[in-house]
């Protein structure tokens, strides 16, 4: 069974790499001395102090592992400045709704990076799908649970 490819900025890569680092190096040390101290509270078996650490712990390994499967899988883009004049994977789009005439700025990004309240969407989210491949100028229908919007894209930059 092969693996999704996951697509990340180079941001975004960064950033995972750094929370793989930071927990295996630091938050490690600081689970494995609070499980340490916890051991002199008592027996092991009604120590609240030592089963919290050891949840912890599982959670913490639970995460670099995590991290370490979508960093293996990742394949970093780069930002696309709207060169080729189509929307892709790490393009700066500027949206127009056509029934409220707002605009908006989003960054293309692949589903691990996309947290729409920083403007950061996901390229298989219903608009990203949408804009994908689009030139500037283009209208594209997007089906939300309220019905159809419109959107023209004003920008690729």
């Amino acid at each position: 069974m092969s693996k999704k490819e996951v697509v990340l900025t180079r941001d975004g890569y960064k950033k995972l790499s750094n929370e793989l680092n930071f927990l295996m190096t630091q938050r490690r040390k600081e689970i494995a001395e609070r499980i340490r101290d916890s051991r002199e509270f008592g027996e092991l078996l009604e120590n609240p102090e030592y089963n919290d650490a050891k949840d912890e712990q599982a959670l913490i390994e639970s995460r670099i592992c995590q991290l370490n499967e979508l960093l293996s899988l990742a394949k970093v883009i780069e930002r696309n400045n709207g060169k080729d004049g189509k929307v892709t994977l790490g393009s700066k789009v500027r949206l127009r709704d056509l029934e409220t005439n707002e605009e908006v700025d989003y960054l293309v990004v692949g589903s691990v990076e996309a947290n729409p309240t920083n403007h950061r969407i996901s390229n298989e989210s219903p608009v990203g799908q949408a804009i994908m491949g689009k030139k500037k100028s283009q209208v594209v229908k997007v089906e939300a649970p309220h019905g159809c919007i419109e959107y023209k894209i004003v920008k690729i930059a």
